[in-house]
Order: structure tokens, then sequence, then C-alpha cells
């Protein structure tokens, strides 16, 4: 999977900059929620803010593929 993403043009600094990003929406929607209906827009705000976490850990193993360290907790040679 990682190799088809950067195999498509994704990058570790992209993923990341796409985590800030959903930290930043979820903090604009649940700011901009308006009428009788708050409850929906603090829900939707908290689902894309859960979506920073995703975007961390695909950087993080788009960084481990960039430097060779394909298995988890295998150490520098």
């Amino acid at each position: 999977m990682i190799k088809l993403l950067k195999k498509v043009g994704l990058s570790q600094d992209i993923m990341y900059v796409l985590g800030l990003a959903s930290v930043g929406a979820s903090i604009a929607i649940w700011n901009t929620k308006k009428g009788d209906d708050k409850a929906n827009g603090e829900r939707f705000g908290i689902f894309v803010g859960l979506w920073a976490p995703t975007f961390f850990a695909i950087g993080n193993g788009l960084g481990q593929h960039q430097s060779g360290h394909d298995s988890v907790g295998s150490s520098p040679e």
C-alpha cells in the first residue's frame, strides 16, 4: 500500500500537512456551527479531527519506507 501511495506521488510531508489541515478544519467546523442543529456541527468537527492520526500514521509509514526501514521496530544497520 505504501508503494502505491509513493507511486501516486504522495510524500511524508504531504501527509503531515493533511493531518494538520484536518485539525484546522475540525476547529473551523466546530466554531462555525450555526442554527438549531449545533450538535451536528460538533459531531462533524470531531469526525474530521479524527482523520489527523490516520494522516500522521501514513506519513510515518511513507517516511520509514523512504529511509529503508519497512518493518516496524527494525533497527538501523
